[in-house]
């Protein structure tokens, strides 16, 4: 076995942990069985599923076996930890459908083989299920101390809030968590949870029950939350979340959020997200202060959050989705592509006709129509000054026709003045 210990620590992945200074030693003597938590909120997990994933990963690859579990039970409830009000509850078939696009997921970060420390994929509506209400209460709620409850942050920070309160709804999730790990532990074996330091309360109440209910010894830890140095999360942007699921957030989409990293957090996410070695990222730190105009370290980690979510084929069409936008030349692209590509960018609709018709298209007009140029005097000195851009194609004659034969995609034609400025035209 690798020392796991050691190498979360100079990754600055370890906040929280039970056992103290024994913690470590407990930890390497043995292989141990390690599970982490992720409630099916939507169809897909999100850059903030990354750090409890990667957690478990690595400790699969010191030789540990891990287990993902999913809350098809918890997902039922919401778990109030770090949450100012309470969400949404999502229907039955709903949950379930997210449970299945989730457990495709992880398999993308975890070596679900049998043998050795194969991970384990389970759902905790498998067991909560069979329990009536009254059973719960009987053998789980028993077990539980109200006035420990109420000292948790997690319900503590709610009830202290003015414009929200806590239900009783939300105040059972710590119980079906705690049950989770005593389960977990009668089922697998496993000693040990792990999650985000919002998770310390749910982590510790789950200690507590298996030492009342079993007399074990269980452990947790917990890792920083993944956010900015501004405190903000990370995987956040004004359109929503960051995304694992191509359909949600494209590899090119993915690639760019990282390679836009600020400087002061690029080194936090390049430890917490990446399985570079320590060699290499202190490499990247002293090129980062040297050198912070190449932005070496946002590249090398897009390439591997890239090649780790969506694969070498995600990693290689994001690359040339940016050499595009810097002027790489355009073909064998779809709508959907150029359009996310070029997202930010004026887009004008145009009636198809206009590309088949006996008088066409000019490109001093189509360059006036998409405002690249303000007049038709502005287009043509644009264009004898070598300028103007049809898919990212020099124009050389002021008189051109655009035809079907210059869309760059199915209904697309990408314009360009001078090194930056693009406009979009889609002819429908």
């Amino acid at each position: 076995m690798n020392d796991i210990f050691a190498e979360l620590s100079w990754r600055g992945l370890i906040n929280q942990t039970t056992g103290d200074d024994s913690f470590g030693t407990w930890l390497n003597e043995q292989p141990r069985t390690v599970y982490a938590g992720f409630d099916p909120t939507a169809e897909s997990l999100h850059v903030g599923h990354m750090l409890p994933l990667m957690l478990l990963r690595r400790f699969q690859a010191a030789g540990h076996k891990p287990i993902a579990l999913v809350g098809g039970a918890t997902g039922m409830i919401g778990d109030p930890s770090g949450k100012s009000a309470e969400r949404n509850l999502l229907s039955v078939e709903q949950l379930r459908a997210n449970v299945d696009a989730i457990k495709v997921q992880m398999r993308q970060f975890l070596d679900f083989d049998e043998a050795g420390s194969g991970a384990v994929l389970v759902n905790n509506f498998d067991w909560m299920q069979s329990f009536s209400y009254l059973d719960f209460l009987r053998d789980i709620g028993k077990n539980f101390p109200v006035n420990v409850m109420m000292a948790k942050d997690s319900v503590k920070g709610r009830l202290e809030r003015e414009d929200s309160g806590l239900s009783y709804t939300e105040f059972s999730y710590m119980l079906l968590q705690a049950y989770d790990f005593v389960h977990l532990f009668d089922k697998h074996g496993c000693t040990l949870q792990i999650g985000g330091s919002d998770q310390w309360g749910n982590i510790t109440a789950g200690i507590d029950l298996g030492r009342r209910m079993r007399s074990a010894q269980l452990f947790g830890m917990t890792c920083p939350l993944l956010t900015k140095s501004d405190g903000s999360k990370m995987g956040k942007t004004e359109s929503g979340a960051i995304w694992l699921s191509p359909d949600r957030t494209s590899p090119y989409a993915f690639y760019q959020y990282w390679i836009n990293v600020a400087d002061e957090d690029a080194g936090k996410c390049l430890r917490f997200l990446t399985e570079l070695d320590r060699e290499e990222i202190e490499s990247l730190d002293k090129a980062r202060e040297e050198e912070p105009h190449k932005r070496q370290s946002q590249k090398r980690l897009a390439e591997a959050l890239t090649e780790l979510v969506h694969g070498s084929e995600g990693v290689a069409s994001a690359q040339r989705a940016t050499e595009i936008f810097f002027g790489g030349e355009i073909d064998n692209l779809s709508d959907k592509q150029l359009i996310e590509i070029f997202a930010d960018v004026p887009s004008q609709e145009l009636s198809r006709d206009r590309l088949t018709a006996d008088d066409g298209l000019n490109i001093v007009d189509a360059l006036v129509e998409s405002g690249l140029c303000k007049s038709k005097g502005d287009a043509r000195r644009t264009i004898s000054q070598g300028g103007a851009y049809v898919n990212n194609r020099r124009v050389e004659e002021g008189e051109r026709q655009l035809a079907t034969e210059d869309l760059a995609s199915e209904t697309v034609m990408v314009l360009r003045s001078g090194k930056k400025k693009y406009a979009l035209l889609r002819f429908v």
